[in-house]
């Protein structure tokens, strides 16, 4: 079969079938907007293994197959989502005097010049006074990668905003409790 051939077929699969898998997509997740993204996704997936899937006895399973999988990787990730925001919200906030809004705005202003995965676990461990094993669930990551991007990261802090007296972060809590609990 020709290149042009196999567009050709894989375009009548699509058309055929892509309403339904939105369907499909949108049962399993119970979202609207992401249903369309998800077939999309799982189009995308298949026209990159058409052959094997073309040759199948039900492409159609297979297709469905790909959107099930998907949606389940993003249900897992709600639900990671809502467990990170869940931890957030048990812990209660400490209240803290007047704090220096100047350094606040500058340590602000240097955090969002970090790039994200620095950034969320400097933010977990110091602002939040995360452990470094509490922060590494709330990220999924291992407790060694937290360290190593908390360090990079506040290397990067203080070489952006300067050394502060205490090595504290404006607004965080006391650091003498263990950090690696």
């Amino acid at each position: 079969m020709t290149a042009d051939e196999a567009s050709a077929e894989f375009h009548a699969f699509f058309e055929r079938h892509h309403a339904g898998l939105a369907r499909l997509a949108r049962l399993l997740t119970g979202e609207a907007d992401a249903a369309d993204d998800l077939a999309a996704d799982a189009m995308v997936a298949l026209w990159h293994r058409w052959d094997k899937v073309r040759g199948a006895d039900h492409p159609l399973a297979c297709a469905r197959g790909t959107v099930a999988g998907l949606a389940r990787v993003r249900i897992r990730g709600a639900i990671r989502e809502k467990r990170r925001v869940l931890l957030f919200r048990s812990r209660r906030p400490e209240r803290t005097g007047d704090p220096d809004m100047a350094a606040v705005l500058d340590v602000r202003a240097a955090l969002a010049r970090l790039p994200f995965r620095k950034r969320s676990c400097v933010v977990l461990r110091h602002a939040f006074d995360l452990s470094e094993n509490e922060t590494a669930q709330a990220l999924g990551i291992s407790v060694g990668t937290v360290r190593s991007r908390t360090s990079k990261g506040m290397a990067e802090l203080q070489r952006l905003i300067g050394t502060r007296a205490d090595g504290r972060l404006p607004g965080s809590r006391s650091r003498s409790r263990s950090r690696s609990r």
